[in-house]
């Protein structure tokens, strides 16, 4: 079963980690790097990627055949996408242990950060009965 994982960071705290320093930025890229090696050499890995900043969002609707792009997300928004990963796994149980594990990626002081990872199951196009 295919899973999508998503790390969400506060408005507040999402740049806090441009102050962290040097090392504890270094130990971070590091975990994240060997947990992405990990789920790649398990075959669970499908797809990751992080994502910009907010202020770089837009949102397009459609408007008779022309695009139509506002700024976006909504400044009231408490929460943002930072990054993500689907991984194929198992279990709904196995989902949430990589979850975990991303979820511990080292902080300030090496303290897990604790980042929420939201976890969903890929649900694929509708069945259409012919």
């Amino acid at each position: 079963m295919k899973y999508m994982l998503m790390m969400h960071v506060g408005q507040d705290d999402g740049r806090e980690a441009l102050a962290w320093s040097p090392q504890d930025i270094t130990n971070m890229i590091e975990f994240q790097r060997a947990f992405d090696r990990e789920l790649e050499e398990n075959g669970e890995m499908v797809f990751n990627a992080g994502l910009s900043w907010p202020d770089q969002a837009r949102i397009v609707r459609y408007d008779g055949g022309v695009p139509v792009v506002t700024d976006g997300p909504y400044p009231e928004g408490r929460e943002f996408l930072i990054g993500f990963w689907v991984v194929d796994c198992a279990s709904a149980e196995r989902a949430h242990e990589i979850a975990a594990k991303a979820s511990s990626s080292p902080g300030p002081g090496g303290a897990p950060t604790c980042v929420p990872i939201e976890v969903r199951p890929l649900a694929g196009p509708p069945k259409v009965d012919a």
